[in-house]
């Protein structure tokens, strides 16, 4: 399907601008949007959020993409965690906006950092989304598993996509499978053996960046419809 695909800024609080991505499919477009975030070392225009969205939109699936405050401003820290949930809000609501009334699902999405901070704020109520998909989840920091990241996520109700990599440092395989039995919603694991945080492989694997990328979006499709 062909969209059309802009250049949005977006409103975050009284005076702060960020940009975004928006990707509209004509007509026949699908009832469920998805909303992208990016990690805390990239921004919208990475290569696995630029061939995610394309995959979506190419589906019929209307989507934004957008950068966090930090980034648009071209620094390298992120935000502090307020800045982080208004920018994450203020990027949601131009999507309702946007679409209007003709969405029914609402998904969030998000490498690494935009993940858990849509998964923190639906846990705590601020933000109202239908599904979440997890490019990565960082459930530890690098090296440290003993400070897991995922007392939240057992209050979230929305089913879950988690993508993860086998040799990822920022998610224990086993840590992670551990914390999914737990999970009170449904919840689906889809597993990139040999994948890092970004899902680069091993050259021995013979596999391409697209390649997974490709593999990413049909196990995400598959799992919207």
């Amino acid at each position: 399907m062909k969209y059309e695909e802009s250049r949005v800024s977006i409103l975050v609080g009284a005076k702060d601008h960020t940009s975004g991505i928006l990707s509209l499919p004509g007509k026949g477009r699908k009832r469920s949007a998805v909303i992208i975030a990016h990690g805390a070392g990239n921004d919208m225009n990475t290569p696995l959020l630029a061939s995610f969205a394309d995959s979506l939109a190419t589906s019929g699936y209307p989507v934004l993409r957008f950068n966090f405050l930090y980034t648009e401003r071209g620094k390298k820290a992120p935000d502090n965690w307020d800045t982080l949930t208004r920018t994450w809000a203020a990027a949601f609501s131009y999507a309702k906006g946007m679409f209007g009334d003709t969405i029914g699902v609402w998904v969030a999405a998000g490498k690494s950092m935009g993940g858990r901070v849509a998964s923190q704020m639906v846990a705590d109520g601020l933000l109202s989304v239908d599904r979440l998909i997890f490019l990565g989840y960082p459930l530890h920091p690098a090296g440290d598993e003993e400070k897991l990241r995922d007392s939240h996520l057992y209050r979230i109700q929305a089913p879950m996509l988690f993508f993860a990599g086998t040799r990822d440092p920022l998610c224990d395989m086993e840590e992670l499978k551990d914390v999914l039995q737990q999970l009170k919603t449904p919840w689906q694991l889809f597993v990139i053996e040999g994948g890092d945080h970004s899902f680069h492989v091993p050259k021995t694997l013979n596999k391409t960046e697209q390649e997974i990328f490709t593999q990413i979006a049909e196990k995400s499709l598959e799992w919207l419809t």
